[in-house]
């Protein structure tokens, strides 16, 4: 590594929109001034642009990250190949810091854009802010990638080096004005809907690096002691809800997993919940290091037998699904959370994926469309390893004959239905022996709550017990196809 100019930096914000522990950050704070900028790029990420609901959250994530500069944030759109030399140019600039990404077309996209300024005389310089451990380092004694979490985790992960303890941050020197000093006003990028839905799911969301700071301690306090068993069951505090934050980078991992295992010890908290909540983290690793080394998840099965499977082009069952109107309590309280507030519980993501793609035979990769669409942590490593593993066609996948009875499903992890009454109103008046499957009520039952079946609240659209067979004998099929080595 060359000795870095002691000038001024341009400093490139992406996934990191924080101030703490931001490693590339603190690197061009010992340069001189800074020129911070975020460059929305359209550009490059044809194939992946962002959703609605991550497009809103960039937007205030953005405000507040510029509230903490002084206002003094550039805001660009366009081509960073173009946009950063030329910045660069009028600017004098002699450094250029970020922290990397790993999505194929970002990585395609710097190791180009390194080249280019580097070989303009720029000293560029790249960290890691994102993750634990870099996707090339956990790998197997064989330099082959694990598919496999379990190994990946404890074999791979924790025998690893440490993850970088979380470094202080210094002040930073900011230059003052320039051309492009408020040129693009943040609401020029046209991250904010057209339409006011956006304003249900800021309602409630703290967004920006304080409120991800806050959570966490939230969290901590919270949620963190029975997490093992809580973080089953939606209506409790034990999920972290931190995935949004992270994603966007308004806290740092590193500050999560080390600030997590001392409140552990200071507390004395059970082990098992500790373990637990690590391991979450670390499928995040995992995610990313099958997207980095199997570039195709988003779109092509990690097994190719699935490339046969026989799903079915449903466009009316698709779409009644991603309303929250299939007829299934549980189901449709999920889907519903999703639209309104941009996120759904884990357990909830596994019950509707699973009635998605087992139930309705329909093709994994329109659930994660839909979900990259409207969630807020619409993480692309995270979002298509987990539709595949409910598919069973991705890593360490779920074999094919698990598929989530939802009305099971209600009555373990939400006993008293206090979720579905949340997000389904409509039956809130139910007994709870009925409200789980509302259909089997009795009519004087359900004329009494003020249910009518087909009216209020929908019918099942499809059969339980039928379509686990279907899909069973479907999925069998697969199954013929590798032992006959096809």
């Amino acid at each position: 590594m060359s000795k870095l100019k002691s000038d001024r930096s341009i400093f490139w914000f992406r996934q990191d929109l924080r101030l703490e522990n931001n490693p590339a950050l603190l690197a061009a704070s010992k340069c001189g001034e800074i020129i911070p900028v975020f460059i929305l790029d359209e550009v490059n990420n044809r194939n992946q642009v962002l959703g609605a609901a991550s497009k809103l959250w960039l937007h205030n994530s953005l405000k507040a990250l510029n509230i903490q500069l002084g206002g003094k944030l550039r805001f660009m759109s366009g081509n960073p190949k173009v946009l950063l030399p030329e910045l660069a140019e009028k600017n004098s600039v002699t450094n250029v810091f970020w922290n990397r990404a790993y999505e194929p077309w970002r990585i395609a996209r710097d190791t180009a854009l390194k080249n280019q300024l580097t070989d303009e005389g720029l000293e560029v310089q790249s960290f890691n802010g994102t993750l634990l451990w870099e996707p090339w380092q956990i790998i197997k004694k064989d330099g082959t990638p694990y598919k496999v979490f379990t190994p990946f985790y404890r074999k791979g992960c924790l025998s690893a080096k440490e993850p970088k303890l979380p470094q202080p941050s210094q002040g930073l020197t900011i230059l003052e004005e320039d051309e492009w000093c408020g040129s693009k006003p943040l609401n020029d990028l046209k991250l904010k809907p057209k339409k006011n839905w956006g304003e249900k799911i800021t309602d409630v969301w703290g967004i920006g690096e304080k409120a991800a700071q806050k959570r966490l301690k939230q969290f901590l306090n919270e949620g963190l002691n029975g997490y093992k068993e809580g973080r089953n069951y939606p209506s409790k505090a034990n999920v972290s809800r931190l995935s949004a934050h992270l994603h966007w980078g308004e806290i740092s991992i590193n500050t999560v997993w080390y600030t997590t295992k001392a409140h552990a010890d200071r507390e004395k908290l059970n082990g098992a919940d500790i373990d637990t909540f690590l391991s979450e983290l670390g499928w995040r690793e995992f995610s990313n290091s099958l997207l980095y080394n199997f570039p195709e998840l988003p779109t092509k099965n990690l097994q190719e037998r699935f490339d046969n499977f026989e799903w079915i082009d449903n466009p009316s069952f698709l779409k009644l699904w991603q309303k929250g109107k299939t007829g299934y309590p549980i189901v449709d309280a999920g889907m519903r959370e999703l639209w309104q507030t941009g996120y759904m519980h884990n357990r909830l993501r596994m019950i509707v994926g699973s009635f998605l793609v087992k139930n309705l035979l329909i093709d994994w990769r329109q659930g994660e469309k839909w979900f990259w669409d409207c969630l807020v942590d619409a993480n692309l490593a995270s979002n298509s390893a987990s539709w595949q593993w409910i598919a069973g066609c991705g890593a360490d996948a779920a074999p094919y004959f698990r598929i989530f009875n939802p009305i099971t499903q209600g009555k373990k992890f939400d006993p008293q239905a206090t979720y579905i009454k949340k997000y389904v109103p409509e039956l809130s008046a139910l007994p709870i022996e009925h409200i789980f499957s509302p259909w089997e009520a009795p009519e004087a039952t359900l004329e009494t709550s003020g249910v009518i079946l087909g009216q209020t609240y929908p019918l099942p659209i499809v059969d339980l017990k039928k379509s686990r067979e279907t899909a069973l004998s479907t999925f069998a099929k697969l199954k013929e196809t590798k032992s006959l080595g096809l």
